[in-house]
């Protein structure tokens, strides 16, 4: 079995399409080069531009793949992440995930206070 390569999210930042180069995105902790898909991407090019050379995983479930998608992904497949990015990483998304619930129960109780759903 090969070991994966390893990257950090600052070299696969360098993959960005930009200058001529390659278009690297991560999506779970793991490196796709997907330069060669991008003009096959069924929402189009632009999507894939939009993260080139970052951690796309949460604009991947926000658009929910299908299991054909996630199969496709697979051939583009370059490598992971260094174990100390994947930490940054964890840290990142349950930052987001808490001020997600604070900003819920924040409207929760202007719910109540007002009377009725405040933004």
């Amino acid at each position: 079995m090969n070991e994966l390569a390893r990257y950090s999210l600052k070299e696969v930042a360098t993959r960005d399409g930009k200058e001529e180069t390659r278009v690297w995105i991560v999506i779970y902790d793991m490196v796709y080069d997907v330069t060669d898909f991008k003009d096959k991407h069924p929402g189009g090019p632009e999507l894939i531009e939009e993260y080139a050379g970052q951690d796309a995983t949460r604009g991947f479930d926000e658009f929910g793949h299908s299991a054909d998608a996630k199969r496709i992904l697979k051939k583009y497949l370059v490598g992971e992440l260094v174990e100390e990015d994947k930490i940054r990483n964890r840290r990142k998304k349950n930052e987001i995930s808490i001020d997600i619930e604070e900003k819920s129960r924040t409207r929760r109780f202007l719910s109540i206070l007002c009377g009725k759903f405040a933004k």
